[in-house]
């Protein structure tokens, strides 16, 4: 961890120094403008150090969150920042080489004011947009699926990432939500967590109070292997009443009638919790009708042809922070919202919060509840 924080330091570093080139230096303000910047600068950097110290439980999160909140709050804004400082900088290239040197000035004058309302109001509207996730309505319907379970409600709650930010009142409140709408199942889509057992477990106790006739699901995501006690989690799951699918899967009956919920671990796991659809899938005639819950939309790819009816899925964020939507785009299949990866149907949840800053723009927080008819 402690390698990790340093690379982040230097890296922050980097970003700060540029930051102030930018914003302090090029438009060529007073000397006593250029420390201010250079200050609020530097405390940006070390709040964003702290926050990364208290995700990865070097700093316990209980009593600290705020100092994260801040921290990670920062980054989005020096994302922003420099996005605008990067247009800004083509700007002013622009009419150097048109030999324009009044020109560049006043773009900078000008434009670094703007450029820095611009970041703030971004940075603000994504906290609003971030801070409650919105119930998402989706109707899959397929020839296949029994008769009994016509109509059965499916509540999709993926990405939590409870811990350094957000407390269990978030965890509660979601649980509110979900209970509202009176699913048949829940399936947890994993990185509910960010940080350790011992210091972050009461930010998930809330889901003990998921209300399912048929059952709660989880699955593990690779934040919790990112916390190097996967196990120990799901372990910990159970205890709230969660039913963990480690590479199996579970029967789910309506009278005389019975369908799959199956379920395997991130793409991450490693050794005895490797990802491994064909365990997932065994006992599982092809006639069943089948939901797989894995974390990733990829993992569709190993589902091809084994009668998968619908995958559900996370992971994504919908991108989180535009304009990463398009990035996540290179590595995942489906960004958002449902679409078909081969013969699987995969329905993808933007998440209910957000990992690092509690920032989301252009990609509002979400829980899917999946409707299932006969097409």
């Amino acid at each position: 961890m402690s390698s990790f924080l340093a690379a982040v330091a230097a890296l922050l570093a980097l970003l700060t120094f540029f930051l102030h080139r930018r914003l302090g230096v090029a438009p060529a303000w007073p000397a006593a403008t250029r420390r201010a910047v250079a200050v609020v600068l530097t405390l940006g950097w070390a709040a964003s150090l702290c926050a990364f110290a208290v995700q990865g439980g070097v700093i316990d999160p209980r009593g600290a969150r705020w100092l994260a909140w801040v921290g990670m709050t920062w980054l989005a804004l020096a994302w922003y920042l420099l996005l605008g400082m990067l247009v800004l900088g083509t700007l002013a290239l622009a009419t150097r080489l048109a030999h324009r040197p009044d020109a560049r000035r006043a773009i900078l004058r000008v434009g670094t004011p703007l450029v820095v309302v611009a970041a703030l109001g971004t940075t603000a509207y994504g906290l609003d947009e971030a801070s409650v996730p919105s119930v998402t309505p989706v109707t899959v319907t397929d020839a296949d699926l029994p008769a009994e379970f016509v109509g059965l409600r499916v509540a999709l709650v993926t990405d939590l990432h409870v811990g350094p930010i957000r407390d269990a009142g978030f965890t509660r409140r979601v649980v509110e939500q979900v209970n509202a709408q009176r699913p048949d199942v829940v399936v947890l889509g994993g990185d509910l967590i960010d940080g350790q057992v011992s210091q972050v477990s009461d930010a998930l106790a809330p889901l003990a109070d998921l209300e399912a006739p048929l059952g709660v699901f989880a699955v593990s995501g690779n934040h919790e292997f990112i916390s190097q006690q996967a196990d120990a989690w799901m372990d910990h799951w159970e205890t709230l009443g969660i039913d963990v699918l480690r590479n199996e899967n579970a029967t789910l009956t309506r009278g005389s009638a019975a369908i799959r919920m199956a379920g395997i671990h991130d793409e991450t796991g490693r050794g005895a919790d490797a990802p491994h659809i064909d365990r997932a899938l065994s006992k599982v005639p092809a006639s069943t009708f089948t939901v797989l819950a894995a974390h990733q939309p990829k993992a569709a790819e190993w589902a091809a042809g084994q009668g998968v009816d619908l995958q559900l899925s996370g992971h994504t964020h919908g991108g989180q922070l535009w304009p990463f939507r398009y990035a996540v785009l290179l590595q995942q299949p489906v960004v958002d919202g449902l679409g078909a990866v081969g013969d699987v149907p995969v329905l993808t949840s933007r998440g209910a919060g957000a990992w690092g800053p509690p920032v989301r723009v252009l990609a509002p927080p979400e829980i899917p509840v999946i409707t299932l008819r006969a097409g």
